[in-house]
């Protein structure tokens, strides 16, 4: 590779890692591009990427980033999970390694804070971000209807109540 394309590689990839909510590194050793194409088109699907560069290249990337404690990681044939979600990449990765044994995450960084494989597999057991939306949603709109349930259930017994009155005169 030219030294102007690895210089491009290397500014690429440290915008890439200043600006990631999460990453993964992972070993992908043995995968077929079928698995890979596979894997790219879950974590696009989940708002992350998968890359594969070379090592030296991404440890001199993540020189100046709040990532560069994982600098460690990058032996062997690895591959990194990206996601500005701080759960994203971590869920799919963690997902697609219990399908196929040939991904095996050796860890990865959550801001600025690093983490081995078993931290991101417990990063990826937290829900997500729109889940958590979801959730605090149905919080904030059940005491509402449990306010307007209330609120009707007395002027609809003095209906029933009136409407039995009614038709017991009536007869």
């Amino acid at each position: 590779m030219e030294k102007a394309k690895k210089a491009e590689v290397v500014e690429d990839l440290n915008q890439v890692f200043s600006k990631a909510g999460s990453v993964v590194v992972a070993h992908y050793s043995g995968m077929t591009v079928a698995q890979m194409s596979d894997l790219r088109s879950r974590m696009n699907a989940a708002g992350a990427s998968f890359r594969v560069a070379k090592n030296r290249l991404a440890v001199r990337a993540l020189k100046g980033t709040p990532v560069e404690g994982i600098a460690h990681l990058f032996k062997g044939p690895t591959g990194i999970a990206i996601s500005d979600d701080p759960i994203a990449a971590s869920k799919v990765a963690v997902a697609y390694s219990k399908d196929n044994d040939k991904l095996v995450i050796l860890g990865g960084a959550m801001g600025a804070m690093a983490l081995d494989a078993n931290g991101v597999k417990a990063l990826a057991s937290l829900p997500s971000l729109d889940e958590l939306r979801g959730k605090i949603v149905g919080l904030l709109v059940a005491p509402a209807t449990k306010i307007a349930g209330i609120v009707q259930a007395p002027a609809g017994q003095l209906a029933r109540v009136i409407g039995a009155y009614s038709k017991k005169e009536a007869a």
